[in-house]
């Protein structure tokens, strides 16, 4: 993780007014946001909600149509994914997507490799980074022949192999049953104890009421709530927009 002063309320991400248009439809709808340092945000809305889209606008996948994404006050709207990779933003993705010919050392190496380009730093970098998600008995291991919740463990430790300041996490925690469940989350919450700031897109709510500082709701493309988990999973338009009986 990048060394930096930390300083209470400092505004590590801002996101202003952003819009994307696929030619008729509206992805993302005038969204604003403004990220603290080593905050918790679950974001979470129906299925074509926008939120994936969201994701790939703040890395770097897609570009907005409209608005402004600034990074400690640095406007990255042109940037492409690996610039914005290291300017301090990690990412996962909802399927998981390892090497799979490759080790999970090797695929954890090769996000260290941008800050650190000699290959015996790069590789302690790594098993670093495995032993924090406790793959570290995996190492040798080919990326294609771990668990599905190792894999996911794989996407978070490739994440911060890049030493980020803040990561995205696309439904880190789907496919897993309750004891993986709660081994992530405690992974998560010992990576924020140590000041690393989350954005994370989440179906099961549970999980969103344990660890989120704030939620934020998305429904076709706009964002309707915000909030803390208490209000927000109360909240009316919430519950007619997403919830229903699940609460």
């Amino acid at each position: 993780m990048m060394t930096r002063q930390v300083q209470e309320n400092e505004e590590l991400l801002s996101v202003e007014g952003v819009s994307k248009q696929f030619l008729g439809l509206r992805a993302v709808d005038n969204i604003t946001l403004s990220v603290k340092r080593g905050e918790i945000i679950s974001i979470i809305g129906p299925n074509g909600a926008g939120k994936t889209t969201f994701f790939n606008l703040l890395s770097g996948q897609l570009s907005p149509s409209e608005g402004e994404i600034r990074l400690r006050g640095h406007a990255i709207n042109r940037l492409a994914p690996h610039a914005r990779a290291r300017l301090g933003i990690g990412r996962t993705f909802q399927i998981a997507k390892p090497l799979i010919a490759l080790s999970a050392l090797e695929n954890v190496m090769i996000g260290a490799f941008m800050r650190h380009p000699r290959l015996a730093t790069a590789r302690d970098k790594a098993m670093a980074v495995l032993e924090q998600v406790g793959l570290i008995h995996h190492a040798m291991q080919r990326a294609g022949d771990l668990t599905l919740s190792q894999r996911r463990r794989l996407e978070v430790a490739r994440a911060l192999a890049l030493e980020p300041e803040i990561v995205l996490l696309d439904e880190v925690m789907a496919g897993l049953n309750q004891s993986e469940i709660g081994h992530v989350i405690e992974l998560l919450q010992s990576l924020h104890a140590k000041g690393l700031t989350f954005l994370i897109i989440e179906h099961n709510l549970k999980v969103v009421r344990t660890f989120s500082d704030r939620v934020v709701v998305l429904d076709r493309g706009r964002m309707i709530a915000e909030g803390s988990a208490e209000e927000i999973l109360s909240a009316p338009a919430v519950i007619k927009a997403y919830l229903g009986d699940q609460q």
